[in-house]
């Protein structure tokens, strides 16, 4: 079997080390492992496959020489805009998980479950999408192709490792009452929901909805979708949640819904709620897999429908996408 050079370019951070166990999870051919972050995280040390491997500088040079024909960005959107285009110029694909390229035109966003077939278009670099709209766009694709989606009102409850570290950290220390010198969050985040994620933009809108509305049209490869989203910061750990509403131009019925669900790729179904069975973040940890439940017709609009649906925001939506781009790009060659 081919083995391939990858770079992870920010190791040492929640999603870079999360996209380490990923790779050595899913059995990914590397051959070589070039972990890369900061000036102020080289040197430090990452472990993969059993052996422990030394984290460099992310700069130029080490770049060229590294010999690399993969690289997994997750460094931050300002890091990406700088090096993915030196590693582009060095022929080496990137998948980035930062917001820097995603609404470029010239970048295919891929969920490998909705548009494998633009991690093919030539392009060196390959945006991984936000998130919370990773788990929506894996449901709403098969639903779409069969009913045709004309609005979704989807309102997002995150976990707090959306926000990194930091995030977690905040959390973690207010559990346990400890002191907190630098608050990740505009307010108190245990006990609380911030309805929050990003800055305000004019519209009252945050950049992560609209990250929801713009990335989702993107992805689907259709502007007529209409998205109306709210986000909101909860005190959880394992996973994001959304409750999505949406309306079809077509008429459905509740039991092939569930039928087309339960045969879409990344998807599971825990829909047995007089059983207590649902989806919930708790559940959805360290999984790869998107988990739908409480389907149920929205009887207030023509076509409408209901669905709660959880993944893990570190792994599918972030990690194990990125991974699984890097996947079906060895596949296609």
């Amino acid at each position: 079997m081919k083995t391939y050079k990858v770079i992870v370019a920010g190791a040492t951070g929640m999603v870079g080390r999360k996209m380490l166990q990923v790779l050595e999870e899913r059995k990914f051919p590397v051959g070589e492992l070039i972990p890369m972050a900061s000036a102020r995280s080289a040197g430090n040390t990452v472990s993969f496959n059993g052996k422990i491997w030394n984290v460099q500088e992310l700069n130029e040079e080490n770049i060229k020489k590294s010999g690399a024909e993969i690289a997994l960005f997750s460094a931050g959107g300002s890091v990406s805009k700088e090096f993915a285009p030196i590693c582009a110029k060095y022929g080496i694909l990137v998948i980035d998980n930062s917001s820097a390229w995603r609404m470029d035109p010239n970048v295919p966003l891929v969920v490998p479950e909705v548009n494998r077939e633009k991690i093919f278009s030539g392009s060196k670099i390959i945006a991984n999408p936000n998130c919370s709209t990773i788990q929506m766009v894996v449901v709403l694709k098969p639903l779409h192709d069969k009913y045709k989606i004309k609005r979704v009102v989807v309102s997002t409850y995150q976990s707090v490792t959306g926000a990194g570290q930091k995030g977690h950290d905040q959390l973690i220390k207010e559990w346990n009452e400890e002191e907190i010198k630098e608050m990740k969050f505009p307010h108190q985040i245990s006990f609380n929901a911030i309805p929050h994620i990003d800055d305000f933009l004019d519209s009252g809108y945050t950049k992560e909805e609209m990250k929801m509305v713009n990335e989702t049209k993107k992805i689907m490869g259709d502007n007529s979708i209409e998205v109306s989203p709210t986000c909101v910061r909860i005190p959880t750990i394992g996973g994001h949640s959304e409750s999505v509403n949406i309306e079809f131009e077509k008429s459905f019925e509740l039991d092939e819904v569930k039928k087309i669900l339960s045969n879409a790729p990344g998807i599971i179904v825990q829909d047995k709620p007089m059983e207590k069975i649902y989806p919930m973040p708790i559940w959805a940890h360290d999984k790869d897999e998107t988990f739908v439940g409480r389907i149920r017709r929205d009887e207030t609009v023509k076509n409408g429908l209901n669905l709660w649906v959880v993944s893990d925001n570190i792994r599918k939506g972030a990690a194990t996408n990125a991974v699984q781009i890097a996947e079906e790009f060895i596949k296609g060659k």
